[in-house]
């Protein structure tokens, strides 16, 4: 009687199965290994599914034996505990090679690799390779055009999410429960096709939980001991963007093509963070670069000339070492989230790679925090410039960060500068929060807006700005403390303020028993009474527009309202600036203006 040996391969797939039902194999002595029935017995005992179908399998065999006069047996002995930890580099496999070649049997196998060891050494051998069955995975049945994911547990009716990023609702697809055989066999179908698709990939498989990346649908199965009872989610993208479906900005479009090599996308779980960061792989292979991704799954869906990467032995920091060596010039790294994960993040973006995160949060200002205490606080601005907030699938906030050696804001004694981080919004460049050492703690701190000053305070400093108004018309006066205060004038003013050997100051001094610092005025401190623009005022359903002289096309120009500066921009097309109406820009220009008398325009000096 012929002997044959089966390995793990060809029992889990069914093709000894098949064979033998088929009449291809008929009065053989099949051994099954005792290396083999150990590692299907231990992964049924992890909960992993694919022990439990190969156990089933080798049931099967015995139950066919008597039909087609096998004779099934378990031989060899056990594997020891050095075999077992050096199972991953081939130990297990050449055991079952060495008994066949003891047998002077027949080895069949679906592992290319054991096939060709096999023959290597001398050993008769069969590879039957795994068939692709066309049946249509039982899961697909729930999708629609408008299903983003699917909720199938154990027990409970099937649940769909159907709608967009931010406006979604979650519904009942039917009404009958689904009971763990059902799901255990959708399971078994998407596990089976793992080997046999190049668009199917088992990301994780740990004891209760298995992620799998089929084609555009992640799937993530949980079973006992990991979840209560067997639920399988399904995610499915349906709705692949460009940057040009967003309402960006033409100065966050500028900043996104030319400068911005440090962006962190934010937003909570299903807000479309992983959208935009697709949008803007796209963006930046599209024109020219070579981009890759960091995904733990792979679920990006991205152009082809994208290559996305995965963990390389467990780790994305293993990963950074190959990117490196491939030059890229961006990188989209989603899910920011372990502590490991900062630190590779801020690693290749100091190397001088374009870095793209995306990182869960419920406001800009949690990403920031999230990366403070995993690197050092005064590289944040170099590893971050640009920080992008999204909610309901739209670009809510951007901040652009930015390092200073200053005094914080609400301090007032000199010697108290140090390093800060100013945290601006990008668009109207308003300083909103600052981050910086106090004690020993890293703090951010919101910056308070400025209020009109009432009562005593602005009798004192109507009183002051009379007294330096003398030397300069357009003097202003900040009240730091009680007894401080800063006065801004114009270069010329300061020498006759001070006087000689700082005479002058100093009986101003005794005069408002105050003590004043004397500093030149910024340019945006200048009184605005040249450059002001003609222009013309109109709105779309989506934004509004401001028309000036064709003349400053691609020229750069102030806005401001009731006297206060709004933003920089740039002049586009036929010279007209476009404002959408969602963004931050278009709001703050309604609440400070009542009509368009209040709007003025400036041209910059570049």
């Amino acid at each position: 009687m012929s002997k044959i040996v089966a390995d793990t391969s060809v029992i889990i797939n069914g093709q000894l199965v098949s064979q033998i039902e088929s009449g291809s194999v008929r009065n053989f002595e099949i051994i099954i290994p005792q290396a083999v029935f150990d590692e299907l017995q231990s992964q049924a005992s992890k909960k992993k599914e694919q022990g439990f179908i190969g156990l089933k399998k080798i049931r099967k065999l015995k139950l066919l034996s008597g039909s087609f006069g096998l004779s099934i047996a378990v031989g060899g002995v056990h594997p020891s505990s050095d075999d077992v930890k050096l199972a991953s580099g081939g130990r297990i496999d050449s055991l079952i090679v060495d008994m066949a070649k003891e047998n002077n049997a027949i080895l069949y196998t679906s592992d290319h690799v054991q096939h060709l060891v096999a023959q290597a050494e001398g050993v008769e051998t069969v590879f039957l390779k795994s068939e692709i069955k066309n049946e249509p995975l039982e899961f697909l049945k729930y999708f629609d055009s408008e299903t983003m994911s699917i909720h199938l547990k154990e027990n409970q009716y099937p649940l769909a999410k159907k709608g967009k990023p931010g406006a979604f609702v979650l519904t009942k697809l039917n009404d009958e429960f689904l009971s763990k055989s059902y799901l255990e066999m959708i399971s078994s179908q998407i596990l089976n096709v793992v080997n046999m698709y190049d668009s199917s990939t088992l990301e994780i498989s740990k004891t209760g939980a298995s992620v799998v990346q089929h084609e555009d649908y992640r799937i993530a199965i949980t079973y006992p001991p990991f979840s209560e009872s067997f639920e399988i989610t399904i995610v499915h993208p349906i709705v692949k963007l460009s940057l040009d479906d967003y309402s960006i900005s033409e100065k966050l479009m500028e900043r996104f093509s030319d400068s911005a090599e440090g962006i962190v996308i934010s937003g909570a779980p299903g807000s479309g963070k992983s959208t935009l960061a697709s949008g803007l792989a796209n963006f930046y292979h599209k024109k020219g670069k070579i981009v890759k991704t960091f995904e733990s799954p792979r679920d990006l869906q991205v152009d082809s000339g994208v290559t996305q990467y995965s963990k390389l032995d467990e780790s994305f920091d293993n990963s950074a070492d190959i990117l490196l060596l491939v030059r890229p010039d961006y990188t989209i790294f989603d899910e920011v989230r372990r502590r490991e994960d900062f630190v590779t993040f801020a690693d290749l973006r100091l190397t001088g790679v374009g870095m793209v995160g995306v990182v869960h949060a419920n406001s800009p200002l949690d990403a920031i925090q999230r990366f403070i205490g995993k690197i050092e606080l005064g590289i944040i601005p170099n590893v971050l410039d640009t920080v992008v907030f999204i909610k309901d699938g739209e670009i809510k906030t951007v901040y652009d960060l930015e390092l200073k050696v200053k005094v914080p804001t609400g301090m007032t004694e000199s010697d108290l500068a140090r390093p800060v981080i100013e945290i601006r919004n990008f668009e109207n460049d308003v300083l909103e929060h600052e981050i910086y050492t106090f004690g020993e703690e890293n703090v951010i701190v919101p910056v308070g807006k400025k209020v009109d000053k009432i009562g005593i305070e602005k009798l004192a400093e109507d009183k002051i700005k009379e007294t330096f108004r003398q030397y300069d018309p357009n003097a202003e006066v900040e009240i730091l403390s009680d007894n401080r205060v800063k006065v801004m004038v114009n270069e010329q003013s300061i020498a006759s303020i001070i006087g000689r050997g700082g005479s002058n100051i100093n009986e101003i001094e005794k005069l408002l028993k105050v003590h004043i610092d004397v500093v030149e005025k910024s340019s945006d401190d200048i009184s605005l009474t040249s450059n002001d623009l003609p222009f013309s005022f109109s709105e779309s359903k989506t934004a509004i527009l401001l028309t000036v002289n064709r003349d400053f096309t691609s020229m750069h120009a102030d806005i401001y309202a009731d006297e206060k500066f709004i933003a920089s921009v740039r002049i586009g097309k036929k010279g007209q600036i476009k404002i959408p109406k969602r963004s931050d820009v278009a709001r703050i220009l309604m609440d400070f203006s009542s009509s368009q008398n209040d709007i003025k325009l400036y041209l910059k000096d570049f």
